[in-house]
């Protein structure tokens, strides 16, 4: 995944989450880069955070870590983005998460506000245009 038009979309990435969320910054390798950590890694993930400069109390965290599921098909430049895991973070956890399977519901102990909420979906819509689509990228509700 490192060709022109694989960096292309991760800048694009940032760009569209800073769109609804101008103070968050970006970090492109959010993982430790230890024995433990690679153990762990998958080549047909693209992970990335976005920390806020403090609480987010409209979001409920302080970061976003962001999970984009890819396949790369023989032949093609960019990879196709098959579903999306967006989960907010605190020093203590996991507070809620996203997944872009099934209706697309917010599960954890404390979600953003609704607002946020449409704002985390319309990130997430914005993700499948950005990288070409291998399957539904609609929702069911």
């Amino acid at each position: 995944m490192n060709t022109l038009a694989c960096v292309h979309a991760l800048a694009s990435v940032s760009t569209l989450v800073r769109g609804y969320f101008p103070e968050a910054f970006v970090n492109l390798n959010p993982w430790r880069d230890d024995p433990q950590t690679r153990r762990w890694s998958e080549q047909e993930t693209i992970d990335l955070a976005f920390h806020f400069p403090g609480w987010s109390p409209r979001l409920q965290c302080r970061s976003l870590l962001m999970q984009l599921r890819v396949r790369n098909n023989k032949g093609e430049t960019s990879p196709h983005l098959l579903g999306v895991l967006l989960r907010g973070m605190t020093f203590e956890g996991e507070r809620w998460r996203l997944v872009t399977v099934g209706n697309w519901e917010l599960t954890g102990s404390h979600l953003p506000q609704p607002a946020q909420i449409s704002q985390l979906r319309e990130i997430c819509r914005g993700l499948f245009v950005l990288f070409p689509a291998c399957s539904s990228s609609g929702e069911d509700a």
